[in-house]
């Protein structure tokens, strides 16, 4: 798995274009403030690793959220970080699981639309730990 984590003032999204056959339709937009915002691609790799992957994924989310006190945190599927891609329905299980053990220790979590397409602002701040590249 690969990470780009931004602290951000402000995210803002909203679903563009629908890339996923298997995927709901949906129509979205939302604004988050005071962020962790997570660009992350899942790996063919992580499949063997999975709990390992979503250990450290967590742990990357909750280490930086806590530079910036920060309980709001961001996740959007960023597949051009690797040329290895892990299966659509790995990657958004593993996504789930760690949006809903994130909002059981308190944070509250955004998604976005995964197999979309979308159009973002995203405003980071300057601080260097506000820009975090991560290998899992």
């Amino acid at each position: 798995m690969k990470l780009l984590l931004f602290y951000a003032p402000s995210f803002w999204f909203k679903t563009y274009q629908k890339v996923l056959e298997q995927v709901p339709d949906q129509n979205l937009e939302a604004e988050c403030h005071h962020a962790v915002v997570v660009f992350y691609h899942v790996e063919a790799e992580d499949l063997e690793r999975s709990a390992k992957v979503l250990t450290k994924f967590i742990k990357n989310i909750k280490w930086l959220s806590g530079k910036f006190d920060s309980k709001n945190v961001v996740l959007h599927s960023f597949n051009h970080l690797s040329g290895s891609k892990a299966p659509a329905d790995f990657a958004e299980g593993l996504i789930q699981e760690a949006r809903d053990r994130l909002e059981r220790s308190g944070y509250s979590v955004t998604v976005t639309p995964f197999g979309y397409l979308n159009e973002w602002k995203l405003h980071v701040a300057g601080e260097s730990l506000a820009k975090v590249f991560k290998e899992i």
